[in-house]
């Protein structure tokens, strides 16, 4: 059986839709920065879970081709992710996302070093005549967190990220978005096939100790 990233990590993936804290270890990731509206049809967002999800199964697939990865195992491809922010602005401002600007991102198999990761970008570049020069071996860790199950459209994120906040606070905690830390969203739903009110996206925000703990 394949091994699915979301059953084995529930803590990560399949949090409870209320206010939680975790803590988040390094994990590498194949990603692709932009900037501009995620729902511009043809826009680079869009392009970005294209180039994402072609190196994944590039990788994924590896197993049928005559490059071996050492330490293969077979798994299901982890679920979209993105990173998100907009310049001067704490938090996320939903009214404004044309200037957002993003990291999309797909978590790769412990067994992916820099060198295959390498190898399935130039293998896709060859196979499907695409450039994906654009897409990057990203290691992330996030540490402590508070995170929570969103349930609904991303217009109505705000109302979780508040209950989110709040709860930091109770724990003595503050959301810092300082340096690469960022409002992060793991997409469990295809919005494509699934209706608003029943999109599922776990929504992480890393967290520092309040100035009365310190």
């Amino acid at each position: 059986m394949a091994f699915d990233y979301k059953k084995e990590y529930k803590e990560f993936y399949l949090p409870k839709n209320k206010p939680e804290l975790v803590t988040v270890p390094s994990m590498n990731f194949i990603a692709v920065r932009g900037k501009g509206n995620p729902n511009e049809e043809g826009g680079a967002y869009k392009q970005s879970i294209e180039l994402l999800y072609g190196i994944a199964f590039t990788i994924k697939m590896s197993k049928k081709g005559e490059h071996q990865i050492k330490g293969y195992f077979d798994y299901v491809v982890p679920p979209l992710e993105g990173l998100w922010w907009q310049e001067g602005v704490q938090g996320i401002d939903y009214s404004r996302k044309e200037e957002f600007e993003w990291i999309s991102m797909i978590r790769l198999p412990e067994f992916v070093t820099k060198e295959e990761f390498d190898w399935a970008v130039a293998e896709a570049t060859a196979k499907k005549k695409t450039d994906y020069s654009k897409v990057e071996f990203l290691t992330y860790e996030e540490g402590l967190c508070v995170q929570c199950m969103h349930i609904g459209p991303y217009d109505k994120e705000p109302a979780t990220i508040k209950a989110m906040d709040n709860f930091a606070k109770e724990q003595g905690y503050l959301v810092d978005m300082e340096g690469s830390r960022r409002h992060h969203e793991i997409y469990l739903s295809d919005a494509r096939r699934c209706r608003p009110e029943n999109l599922k996206t776990v929504i992480r925000h890393p967290l520092c100790l309040s100035i009365e703990e310190t």
